[in-house]
């Protein structure tokens, strides 16, 4: 199976990618990371999309799809692979389809997980991130160990300038005009999953899971 995760900031979506691909035994493709191993790495399309990046230019949509399908063109994703955080527009979903079924492959599932905008920017703007391995806290709902280190690696945490309550707002806005008509084009195919995010971790993973198990009804 070949399955999108898709989600506001704030929807949880990383977190429930690592656990399906824990449950599901799918490897987990999440394309901030993919973007930072290109650019360690110097490969020919991580240096393509320094090129941009220095400029201060978005990646153009090919150079994104480039790096998604190296990593997807790899042994362990033959048969199966959960991406995360991509695509994130309608034409990036358009191009990265043409580019599958160029490879004789397809997405079988597009999961999105929904959590109201107001539980959104609550949860956006009490969110503390590890500068060393990029793991998310909240200073209410998951609160690290120790203040301001990170359980896993203990490194610092630290809070993004953009996840101030206005910034945060404007964020989401710009999600929801880029994604509704993403949403729309993988409804249209039968492969949509809508499943309520505002709630328990756990009560999120079981939805997703009973839902990707069970037949889809355009």
């Amino acid at each position: 199976m070949y399955a999108i995760i898709l989600g506001a900031p704030g929807a949880g979506k990383g977190t429930q990618a690592d656990i399906l691909s824990q449950e599901m035994n799918l490897p987990h493709i999440a394309s901030g990371d993919l973007f930072r191993q290109a650019l360690e790495a110097r490969t020919e399309v991580g240096l393509l999309a320094k090129s941009h990046m220095d400029k201060g230019e978005l990646v153009p949509d090919e150079v994104a799809i480039k790096i998604i399908l190296e990593r997807i063109n790899q042994p362990d994703c033959a048969s199966d692979c959960l991406l995360d955080g991509f695509p994130r527009t309608l034409h990036q979903a358009e191009v990265l389809d043409q580019a599958l079924e160029e490879r004789g492959k397809s997405i079988d599932r597009a999961i999105y997980i929904e959590v109201p905008n107001e539980v959104l920017v609550k949860r956006l703007s009490g969110r503390l991130l590890c500068r060393t391995c990029q793991a998310a806290y909240h200073i209410v709902n998951s609160p690290p160990k120790i203040p301001g280190r990170c359980d896993k690696c203990g490194g610092e945490l630290y809070r993004r300038s953009d996840d101030k309550e206005e910034t945060v707002k404007e964020r989401l806005n710009v999600f929801f005009a880029q994604t509704l008509p993403m949403l729309d084009y993988y409804k249209k195919q039968g492969k949509l999953i809508k499943v309520n995010g505002n709630q328990e971790i756990q009560k999120v993973t079981e939805e997703i899971l009973s839902a990707l198990r069970a037949p889809i009804s355009s």
